[in-house]
C-alpha cells in the first residue's frame, strides 16, 4: 500500500510513473522512476547527499573555485534536484540550468519538495543532445557541466559518442569542469568505453585527460556500480582533498591513472 505522503505523476515521454516517497531509512525522500529508485533528497538538509557518486560530485564542487563563490552550472538530468539544491546551499547565488526530457518531472519535484529560497534554476525540457547543441550554438558557457543520464542503452547511444563529449567540452569556460556519472554493469566494459571516448575528446580540446573517482572495491572486483569522470583543471592539491573527503574506500585517479585503468579493464 502506498505511504499516505507519497505523490506520483505520469511521465509522458518516458511513459512511466515518477513517485516521491519518504525515504525507507533515515530522513528525506526517494524518487522512483518506474520501479527503480533514482534519487534521494532531503529538502530540510540539502547538504546530505546520500548516493556515493553524487557525494563524489559534490566533493569536486567543494574543492574547486573559491569556497562559497557562485558558479554557473548546467545539469543534464534532473532527478530529485539533489545537486542543484546542494549548489544553492553551498554557493548561494549560483545560476543553474537543468535539462530533462520529461516535461512533468521537474515541476512535480519542485511542487512536492520546493527548492531553497533564492534558487536560480532555469528548466529546459528536451533531449540532452539537442539542448547541448542549442547551448553551444548560442555561445553559452558554464563553470561546471554535470551529466547524470542513462547512456548504456541503445536508445541513449547518441549520448555516449565522441561528438557529444566534444560539444560538452565546448560549453566549459576557461577553468570549467565536466563531470559525468557512468553507471556500468559487471565487467566495467562500458566504463572502459567511456574512459576512452572522453579521454580522446579531452585531449583533442587541449585538456590533460580524464580524472576517475570511484569506489576502489568496485574497480578491483569489476562489479557493477558508478564512476565519476571529470575533465578540467584539477591538481595534486585537489586530488588530496578529494581522497580525504571520500566516500571511503575510494580512489581518485589522475589522467595517467585513468589510462592505466582503461588498459587494465581491456585485459
Amino acid at each position: 500500500m502506498p505511504h499516505p505522503a507519497e505523490r506520483s505523476v505520469q511521465l509522458s515521454t518516458s511513459g512511466v510513473r515518477a513517485r516521491l516517497a519518504p525515504a525507507e531509512h533515515g530522513s528525506g525522500w526517494e524518487l522512483f522512476v518506474g520501479e527503480h529508485v533514482q534519487s534521494h533528497v532531503d529538502p530540510a538538509d540539502p547538504l546530505e547527499v546520500r548516493y556515493e557518486y553524487l557525494r563524489r560530485m559534490a566533493n569536486v564542487l567543494d574543492a574547486v573555485a573559491h569556497p562559497g563563490a557562485p558558479l554557473r552550472v548546467l545539469h543534464l538530468g534532473a532527478g530529485a534536484l539533489t545537486l542543484p539544491r546542494y549548489v544553492q546551499a553551498t554557493r548561494p547565488g549560483s545560476a543553474q540550468v537543468v535539462v530533462d526530457i520529461d516535461r512533468e518531472l521537474v515541476s512535480f519535484v519542485t511542487e512536492t519538495l520546493p527548492l531553497p529560497a533564492g534558487t536560480d534554476l532555469e528548466v529546459v525540457v528536451g533531449d540532452a543532445r539537442d539542448a547541448v547543441g542549442q547551448l553551444v550554438a548560442a555561445g553559452e558557457q558554464f563553470a561546471v557541466v554535470v551529466v547524470d543520464l542513462p547512456t548504456d542503452t541503445e536508445a541513449c547511444a547518441h549520448l555516449a559518442g565522441p561528438d557529444f563529449h566534444l560539444e560538452l567540452l565546448d560549453l566549459l569556460d576557461t577553468q570549467g569542469l565536466l563531470m559525468t556519472n557512468i553507471g556500468t554493469e559487471d565487467g566495467l566494459d562500458f566504463l572502459a568505453d567511456q574512459l576512452e571516448v572522453l579521454d580522446e575528446a579531452a585531449t583533442t580540446e587541449g585538456h590533460d585527460g580524464v580524472w576517475t573517482l570511484a569506489d576502489s572495491g568496485m574497480l578491483e572486483r569489476r562489479t557493477a556500480g558508478n564512476a565519476v569522470l571529470v575533465v578540467g583543471p584539477l591538481g595534486d592539491g585537489v586530488r588530496e582533498a578529494l581522497v580525504a573527503a571520500g566516500p571511503h574506500p575510494g580512489v581518485v585517479l589522475d589522467p595517467a591513472g585513468s589510462r592505466e585503468l582503461t588498459e587494465a579493464l581491456r585485459d
